[in-house]
Order: structure tokens, then sequence, then C-alpha cells
């Protein structure tokens, strides 16, 4: 095993294990994420968080908690040659066996969608990593989301869609039968990502699109910024946003949706 491997697999376990590694194993645990008899295909975009998620799953396969497998899947959607390197280098350190798939979805994307590059590029590589999910006979997949990630959705969909959503822990897929999209890194702060991976020298690559390079404004950005200057006058102000999702009083609604069909505070039972 590669030196810079051992290192990250030692600090998961020890420097970080009450930050990341005891934070995943509650996740998997809370929401039933993986199961004995699972295949999942761990989805990697080349960042940080992908990465992560990696090394923390090939971490739980040395443990009894679960009997499952795991394949490791990559999409180039037209990297540059620098990026793919950059993802095939880290790769490489990390002792990660990731299978490179091509879908130059860069192209299709700026053709299409040059103001709202970010928006259909993420649901062009959701539907394709669901399709390789099937290829390599997955049934679920994971993604690398966490926790700041569903607060920041959380406030995103209030602010500017007017609806209460947030990012869940497990999805059921209803366009790709048998296959469950899964974020085992929720319950995992950002900040312990970004201290863990710079501590042990992990260098990962952006989104590496160059059709939204220019665009540094965002709506995710501003989310950030103000969760940031709310943190700083409220230090549990983030954990407050989270567990908002899991104690939503219906009896203090004004509507809801369920199955597509809409209710009203005043509807007869």
């Amino acid at each position: 095993m590669k030196e810079q491997a051992r290192k990250l697999e030692k600090a998961i376990i020890k420097t970080y294990r009450k930050d990341i590694w005891s934070k995943f194993v509650k996740a998997i645990k809370t929401f039933n994420l993986i199961e004995d008899g699972d295949r999942v295909l761990v989805a990697m975009s080349g960042g940080k968080d992908s990465f992560l998620l990696a090394k923390l799953m090939q971490e739980l396969l040395k443990h009894p908690l679960v009997d499952f497998e795991v394949v490791f899947v990559s999409m180039d959607p037209g990297y540059s040659d620098g990026d793919m390197g950059l993802l095939k280098h880290t790769a490489d350190l990390l002792d990660i066996d990731v299978h490179i798939e091509p879908y130059n979805i860069f192209k299709v994307v700026n053709e299409i969608s040059k103001d709202y590059p970010c928006y259909m590029c993420a649901r062009m590589r959701r539907g394709f990593l669901y399709s390789m999910a099937e290829k390599y006979d997955c049934n679920k997949m994971a993604l690398g989301h966490h926790f700041d990630d569903v607060i920041e959705t959380t406030l995103l969909n209030l602010f500017y869609t007017g609806s209460f959503k947030t990012m869940l822990p497990k999805i059921r897929s209803k366009n790709f039968k048998g296959i469950d999209l899964i974020r085992p890194m929720y319950f995992i702060k950002e900040k312990a990502v970004i201290n863990i991976m710079e501590s042990n020298e992990i260098y990962a690559m952006d989104c590496g699109c160059d059709v939204a390079a220019g665009k540094t404004a965002s709506k995710r950005e501003e989310i950030k910024d103000l969760i940031k200057t709310l943190r700083a006058m409220h230090k549990d102000i983030d954990k407050s946003i989270f567990r908002a999702a899991d104690n939503v009083n219906l009896d203090n609604l004004l509507g809801w949706e369920k199955d597509g069909k809409k209710f009203h505070f005043d509807d007869e039972e």
C-alpha cells in the first residue's frame, strides 16, 4: 500500500475518528444506507468529497459492520488533460482503482445551457451515473454530499424556490428500478473534510468545468456566505437548520405535498 493512502486511512480512524469516521458509520446505521449483499457504485468527481468517500468505503470493507461490494467510477465529462491527470494521480496515490467512463457533458451543456450550466450538468451527470450503476450491476449509488450540502440545499429551496425541501440521505430511483442513491457523508461537516485532506496533502480538483469557470457568483455561494455570517453570531445555527427538516410540524403548515398530491391546512380529514 502506498504511504499516502496508509496515512489517510490512519487519520480517518484515529485523528478524525470523532468528526469523520464515527459520523460516517452513524449515517449508515441511522438511515440503513448499506446492507448485507449490496453492491455500491461510488461516484467519483475528482473532488475532495468523493475521494474521502472512496477511502471511507474502503475502510468500511475492512470492518464487520456489513458485508458488501464496492465499485469506484468516475465520469469524464470533458476534463482537460491537467484535470484528468490530477484525478488519476490522486486515485493512484490513494490506492483507489477507479473506472473512468467518458461522457462529454461539458460540450453539450455549452451548446444548450450556457446561462445555467451547473443545473443542466448535474441532471445529466445523475442520469449517466445511474446508467453506470446498471452497467456495473450495482443496486446502490453513493455520492459525496455532506452536512453543509444538506443545509445549503434547505436554504436554497426556502429562499429561491419558496418551498421547504432538503437533501435526503437515501432516495429510491423512479427511473432506474432497484437502484438507491445514498449519501453516507450526511453527518460530516465540510470543515472536517477540508481539514483531513489538507493535513494529509491530498490535492483534488474543483468541478473542472470550463463553461462555468467564469461564473464566479452563484446562489449556492451566496448561501455559503450567509451561513458563515450566521455561524459567527450563533455557532450552532447550522445544526438548527439541519434539524428543522426532521422536526416538521404539519399542524403549523399552510400546505404540503405528498406523492404529487397537494394538501391545505384547512382540508377536511
